[in-house]
């Protein structure tokens, strides 16, 4: 086995006497290498001492709680840098996160893109913990969808600190399936790879899905001949057979800025959209209605047992829980609400909290969304998750914030404007926008950059100045946020000018890239082949043969 594949790999060494118990010959295949296990005890060349069961894993974790009390402290984390209209490309910037580290907050390298104005926008993986028990599989592609071009990038991360080209999908390949505009792109179980779209090939409105091979990543068509109205987000949960979606817009609507005018118009949505996973058929559209328009980010709770989840609905800054009911049909209630704040100097005369994006913690406890508008990220406790508990909040700039050009008139939360926020000596000029949390919870990632478009119209500041990447220290304990003063990630200093930052992304996996499958799932294509004891395959290797 090559040295890349037992990186990607986690090696468990097991005792001689688990070994001797019950280790037989066995030979797996596939087209990258061969594994040989042989239990000739007898050799005299070959001490016991030094023999082991190895057992060779998938990517990810088993178990969200493993992820999140096993996994390691993120060194370096990537994000797609937008220039649209500029007239240079987009790029993937490598961020040094380790504090340990002499390049810490620095971009240690930045892969430029071939094409201009393809505005990346979600990035994900060829394969995730959904495929944990497959060691075939190794996670050493991210997938990066342009939302404007409807081009999707395949970024070869074999080495994290030099990300390389793999392959482009061109835009043709998607349109001649029906579909444009790519946004979520998550792993399958079955080993393909599958992106939400929010067009039909001439850009018209269409929610819908298509497939790729992980290893080739040649089409292998749409997910559903069951189209919804509109398209954005979306999480799986195959042990209760389920699939659910959300609705942003109409391409043609949101591509060109926020017009209110839209709105009235019906261009945006207001359903999540409920699937069979097995029979990938549209079951229900569930209408949240005017305080539900343009629900973005959905999540299930990473429990894959779970039947229930939150999503963000952007513009009247409302949370949503979906759950299923005892007739195996889904049902949302609004759970949380941020009030909007009357104003002067705005272009409405209410602000809404505009929330753009949410996160849950590992552990289901904690569930964290940006307002991107008001300018704050709050924490909440979702121990019982029909009962949200505010629990922490912090103001990261945003429209509201003292001498800018809104005056606040009314505000049931708050008594007084939020103070700017200066961090070594740089204001931040923009707001809250992408969230990332570290695997133990411990510090949330943030960027402020939503949409170019909608970056231009709410906070042109950014677009002339550059974005930022702030870090926030989370009280796991009592709850609680606070800025990590230390760190900043300036993306106005970059060597050709500034750069719009947006999602987040780990080596290994994270909260919002990776779905888990129960013990014993049969959803994972591969094991129908493998008759192995738990789904392990069995290795007698000398110890001087594995890397410790």
């Amino acid at each position: 086995m090559s040295g890349e594949a037992r990186s990607q790999r986690t090696v468990v060494l097991l005792s001689f006497a688990e070994l001797k118990s019950g280790l037989q010959s066995y030979q797996y295949r596939n087209n990258c290498y061969q594994l040989m296990l042989a239990a000739d005890l007898s050799r005299p060349y070959l001490p016991r001492r030094l023999l082991r069961l190895v057992r060779i894993e998938g990517p990810g974790y088993a178990s969200p709680l493993i992820a999140m009390k096993e996994g390691p402290r993120e060194k370096i984390v990537w994000l797609p840098c937008i220039r649209k209209g500029t007239g240079k490309p987009d790029y993937l910037a490598t961020v040094d996160v380790d504090p340990q580290s002499q390049s810490y907050c620095k971009v240690v390298h930045r892969l430029y893109l071939p094409y201009l104005d393809d505005e990346i926008h979600h990035t994900g993986w060829n394969t995730c913990s959904s495929c944990y028990d497959d060691p075939t599989k190794i996670r050493n592609r991210l997938v990066m969808p342009a939302l404007g071009s409807s081009r999707v990038y395949i970024i070869d991360i074999s080495s994290e600190r030099n990300p390389k080209l793999f392959k482009i999908i061109e835009p043709e390949i998607l349109k001649s399936n029906g579909v444009s505009h790519p946004h979520t792109t998550h792993c399958l179980p079955n080993g393909q790879v599958m992106l939400s779209t929010l067009g039909d090939a001439q850009g018209k409105a269409k929610g819908s899905f298509i497939t790729f091979d992980s290893y080739t990543f040649e089409h292998t068509g749409p997910w559903t001949s069951m189209d919804s109205e509109f398209g954005y987000d979306y999480w799986y949960q195959p042990t209760h057979d389920v699939l659910i979606s959300s609705e942003w817009g109409c391409p043609t609507a949101f591509g060109k800025g926020f017009d209110p005018k839209d709105i009235t118009a019906g261009k945006y949505g207001t359903h999540i959209n409920v699937y069979s996973w097995s029979e990938r058929r549209l079951l229900q559209r569930i209408n949240l209605g005017l305080e539900g328009i343009m629900p973005l980010e959905i999540r299930f709770l990473h429990d894959p047992l779970a039947t229930e989840g939150f999503v963000g609905c952007a513009l009247y800054a409302n949370i949503f829980r979906f759950f299923r009911k005892p007739d195996g049909t889904y049902e949302a209630h609004k759970v949380i609400s941020v009030p909007p704040k009357k104003v002067e100097g705005w272009a409405l005369p209410e602000m809404p909290g505009i929330i753009t994006d949410i996160i849950i913690s590992l552990d289901d406890r904690f569930l964290y969304f940006s307002n991107w508008a008001h300018g704050d990220i709050r924490q909440y406790d979702i121990t019982d998750p029909k009962h949200p508990k505010l629990t922490g909040q912090i103001f990261l700039g945003g429209s509201i914030v003292k001498g800018g050009g809104v005056k606040v008139i009314h505000d049931v939360e708050m008594k007084e404007q939020p103070d700017p926020v200066y961090i070594k000596g740089k204001r931040i000029e923009g707001s809250p926008q992408m969230l990332q949390l570290s695997l133990d919870g411990k510090r949330l990632y943030v960027t402020d950059s939503l949409f170019s478009p909608w970056d231009k119209q709410f906070y042109p500041q950014i677009v002339q100045k550059g974005s930022v990447m702030l870090q926030i220290d989370v009280d796991t304990v009592n709850g609680g946020l606070a800025l990590n003063p230390n760190f900043l990630v300036d993306f106005g200093k970059e060597p050709e000018g500034p750069a719009l930052a947006h999602e987040i992304r780990y080596p290994g996996g994270d909260c919002t890239s990776d779905i888990w499958l129960p013990p014993g799932s049969k959803e994972c294509v591969h094991k129908k082949g493998i008759e192995c004891k738990s789904s392990l395959v069995y290795v007698a290797h000398m110890i001087h043969f594995i890397l410790l």
